[in-house]
């Protein structure tokens, strides 16, 4: 079974409704125990870092995914679920993450021409091998929200980069731990394929 984490934000039953459709069982929870018990467990998320923050630690379950990451669960942070796994955003003022990975969350400096948010679809380039993207092509389009992006402290982390008017991190993988930028239920086929392999871990 695959928990995917209610923490109060966020459009979760779409991400369900995503594994639904790949015939995988997933169920939407915010009750600490039953994410620890998920055989795999995902991470979504939309809006402000230190909302996101607040709210995990408000439900209790800030430790509980610590605790499933350390228990090398297959683990799958999507968007906000992803900059949340770092050390500290600097989005509306300094906020702590969960420290899991090390490394921030900025915001894009880019040329005027370039629309803050990163809005849309667009490439993925695949910097290193990982059974979740395997059958996703070099140059593949997923589909993006979002203003800030991640900054590793160690690039071996970094599993796509992507480029809006700068190259940026687009998805990391470590251990047990993927977690990505872009919305793979929100990008049709290839989102599925990912999904899928997540799923078959």
């Amino acid at each position: 079974m695959i928990a995917i984490v209610d923490y109060g934000m966020g459009n979760l039953r779409s991400v369900q409704k995503a594994f639904e459709k790949i015939g995988a069982k997933a169920v939407v929870t915010s009750d600490a125990g039953e994410v620890q018990q998920a055989e795999k467990v995902v991470l979504p998320g939309v809006g402000a870092f230190g909302a996101c923050m607040e709210n995990l630690e408000k439900f209790g379950l800030a430790p509980t995914i610590r605790r499933v990451i350390d228990d090398k669960k297959p683990f799958l942070g999507i968007c906000m679920g992803m900059q949340v796994l770092f050390d500290e955003s600097e989005e509306f003022g300094k906020h702590k993450g969960l420290g899991i990975i090390p490394g921030k969350v900025i915001r894009f400096k880019l040329a005027k021409q370039y629309k803050i948010p990163h809005m849309g679809w667009n490439r993925i380039h695949k910097k290193r091998r990982h059974p979740v993207l395997a059958e996703i092509d070099e140059n593949a389009y997923f589909y993006f929200v979002h203003s800030y992006h991640v900054v590793p402290k160690d690039s071996q982390v970094i599993a796509t980069t992507t480029d809006y008017g700068r190259e940026f991190v687009s998805s990391i993988a470590l251990d047990n731990i993927f977690a990505c930028q872009f919305h793979p239920e929100k990008s049709q086929g290839l989102g599925l394929k990912m999904l899928k392999a997540f799923a078959n871990l």
